[in-house]
Order: structure tokens, then C-alpha cells, then sequence
């Protein structure tokens, strides 16, 4: 393992460019809990357990409709989660990174916790593929309009897991409003504040000549694949070398740096190698 933690710091200091992935597994070391299987969610969330609710049950976005109060209790807990949770020191490090290629990076991230740009990352070079809890929209939709969670506050009993009223509502039509994120068979989505980031990521993809980047993935798992897809795809057609740091499936295509470690732990060890070659 310390060889792959030198070889990561080798091919860092060498790039010119850095592109960071990231899944669920980089909030662990940040304290958010660990959702992997459903004793894994129903430890964080009991309740949801005598009721026979999985994860992938309550992230639908029929519970707006049918069942408000369980469905913002649910997201609502999540949202008031993450805004109350400092994002772990590995942020910081990964942020100085980008700093010592003058910028010339981007973030893709399917997590929803808007913890990158609470780190100092411009909110234009993180694609959150999956969307954030940093804005709201309508659940019908009644249009393509999202806006600032900024204000909301919800309430929730961590006893029932049910939202107390009242509940927010959409800014144009009054309906019940929900969080901007893709949900499981969400057709309701609106994606114009991904599209618009993406559509930056895309350009500077194309500008960054082959052989130039690195690519760093941490905590992106094969339950939901979007994340290692897109780290390898990008890996591929541009040559880059992929660091996979993840402490249970580091494998990745031949060339790939694995390194089975959490990820705080790796980007410190990483961060430390690197410190010999500046």
C-alpha cells in the first residue's frame, strides 16, 4: 500500500490538471452515515426499519405526493444532516491541490451535500450528477424553475421520522416543493442546474490535452456506478491516470492506482508523499 500511496503522490506533482470523483464513501470520515445495505440505513434511521422501509423505497418521489410528511422527513433529516456536518479535512487538502495546478480542475460528484463547494470550490466546476439539497423545486413540476434552499427550515421527529408542518411549497404554482436531486424512477427531475455545469465540464474536458491529468475517486461505490463510470471513462479517452481510493472495492481497469484504504486516511498518506516531491 505504500506503494500505490507514492505512486499517487508521483502522478499528482506530474499533472497539470486534476479531476476529483467522489461517492458516498467520502462523507464517512465527515461523520454521515454510512447508508451500504439496509442495516446500514436502518442503523442511522430505526424508525424507517419497523415500518420496512429501505433507502431505495423512500428516495421515490411518489412519497411528496402521497405522503409529504414522511417524504420531508425523510429528506428533511438528510438536509438538516448535512448542513449541521463540517466536511472532513480531506477536503482541504484535496482543495489545495487544485490550487497548485492554478485551478485547472473539476469535481463530479454524485453526493447531494453540497460539502465541496462548502470547502471552497466553485459551485461552476462541481457537477453533482444526482443534483443537491442546496435547492428546491416543484414536485409536480409545474414548470422547469428551481430556487435557493437557503431559508428552509423542517422540522422533524426523530421518533416517528415524520416532518412537522409546515412543509414548503412551490414559489410559482403552491404545490408541495421537494429537493432538486434525482431520485429512484424520477421523471419529475429537473436537471437545468446539473446541465448547465455540465455543459462547462464538457469544454474544459476537451481542452485538457491527453496524458495532462490526474484523477482522484474516493468512496465511489458499484451499487449506484455513476461515479466510477465516468472517473474510468474519462480515464480512457484521456489517458489519465486513475487513483481509486475505497476501502471495500479499490479495484479498478489495469493501469489503476487501488489503494483499499478510507478515504481521509489515503488523501493524508497521499498528501504527505507528496510533501517529499515539492
Amino acid at each position: 500500500m505504500a506503494n500505490e500511496i507514492k505512486r499517487a503522490a508521483a502522478a499528482i506533482h506530474k499533472s497539470r490538471a486534476i479531476m476529483f470523483c467522489a461517492g458516498a464513501g467520502m462523507g464517512v470520515d465527515s461523520g454521515l452515515p454510512d447508508f451500504r445495505g439496509n442495516e446500514g440505513f436502518w442503523n442511522a434511521y430505526p424508525p424507517f426499519k419497523e415500518l420496512g422501509l429501505s433507502f431505495y423505497d423512500l428516495a421515490d418521489p411518489k412519497w411528496f405526493d402521497e405522503n409529504p410528511r414522511q417524504a420531508w422527513g425523510f429528506y428533511g433529516h438528510r438536509f438538516n444532516l448535512y448542513n449541521a456536518t463540517q466536511p472532513h479535512e480531506g477536503f482541504e487538502i484535496m482543495r489545495r491541490w487544485a490550487k497548485g495546478k492554478s485551478d485547472n480542475y473539476f469535481v463530479f460528484t454524485s453526493n447531494v451535500d453540497g460539502h465541496f463547494q462548502k470547502s471552497g470550490f466553485a459551485n461552476e466546476r462541481v457537477v453533482e450528477c444526482h443534483g443537491s439539497f442546496s435547492h428546491l423545486q416543484c414536485e409536480k413540476p409545474c414548470d422547469r424553475h428551481t430556487w435557493p434552499a437557503d431559508d428552509l427550515e423542517i422540522i422533524v421527529n426523530e421518533e416517528t421520522m415524520l416532518a412537522e408542518e409546515s412543509l414548503p411549497s412551490c414559489l410559482e404554482c403552491g404545490a408541495m416543493a421537494r429537493p432538486n436531486i434525482l431520485m429512484f424512477g424520477d421523471m419529475t427531475w429537473i436537471s437545468a442546474r446539473r446541465d448547465k455545469i455540465v455543459d462547462g465540464y464538457a469544454s474544459w474536458l476537451a481542452n485538457v490535452p491527453r496524458t495532462d491529468m490526474v484523477i482522484v475517486e474516493v468512496g465511489a461505490g458499484t451499487a449506484v456506478p455513476s461515479v466510477r463510470r465516468q472517473s474510468e471513462q474519462v480515464a480512457q479517452s484521456k489517458y489519465a491516470q486513475l487513483i481509486r481510493i475505497n476501502i471495500r472495492e479499490s479495484q479498478g481497469p489495469d493501469g489503476t492506482i487501488s489503494i483499499a484504504e478510507p478515504g481521509l486516511a489515503a488523501i493524508r498518506a497521499i498528501d504527505s508523499a507528496l510533501g517529499s516531491l515539492n
